[in-house]
């Protein structure tokens, strides 16, 4: 059975993460979620993302990809699944989405790692994503919150589920 909301949260809080959770309306795009900034920490300055899940092309071998990148980044599937070494790839169907990482299309995040066993899923993090934010906004399972998580503490806690997240170094973001 797929992790919850509260469940992760409690995870994050079994391990001494600091994670600051905001309740609000579905969003279902990243241009939904800009009129959210200013109540989530970290507001217009906070790392907000959007999430690809992407599985090998034509049921080929490897495991499924979830790329986390920059909200702004503009790059092709095909140069991201070539900068991740991933070969080629194709958005994955809502059924594997929903098998593998426990949400539902609209809600993809690096929270749903928490219901993926290791290696059925590689994760890659937008290196400029991590690195240049405070705080970065992922919903927790479902699009209905955000939660704020420190770069570091998003790390330890995938290392902790036995994920490898790997960093991805992509040109600068647009905007």
């Amino acid at each position: 059975m797929a992790e919850t909301p509260a469940g992760l949260l409690a995870r994050l809080a079994a391990l001494g993460i600091e994670a600051i959770t905001t309740e609000h309306a579905p969003v279902f795009t990243v241009a939904e979620s800009q009129a959210l900034r200013a109540k989530l920490p970290g507001g217009t300055d906070g790392g907000h993302s959007k999430n690809l899940f992407l599985r090998p092309a034509k049921a080929g071998p490897g495991p499924h990809l979830l790329a986390v990148l920059e909200e702004t980044r503009q790059v092709s599937v095909n140069a991201l699944a070539r900068a991740a070494g991933a070969g080629r790839v194709e958005m994955a169907p809502a059924a594997a989405l929903q098998d593998l990482l426990g949400v539902l299309p609209g809600a993809v995040t690096p929270f749903g790692m928490v219901n993926a066993p290791p290696g059925a899923v590689r994760i890659v993090l937008d290196a400029g994503l991590m690195r240049d934010h405070a705080w970065v906004h992922f919903h927790p399972l479902v699009n209905s919150m955000t939660t704020a998580i420190r770069p570091a503490g998003l790390l330890r806690f995938l290392e902790s589920l036995g994920h490898r997240p790997e960093p991805l170094e992509l040109p600068p973001p647009a905007g």
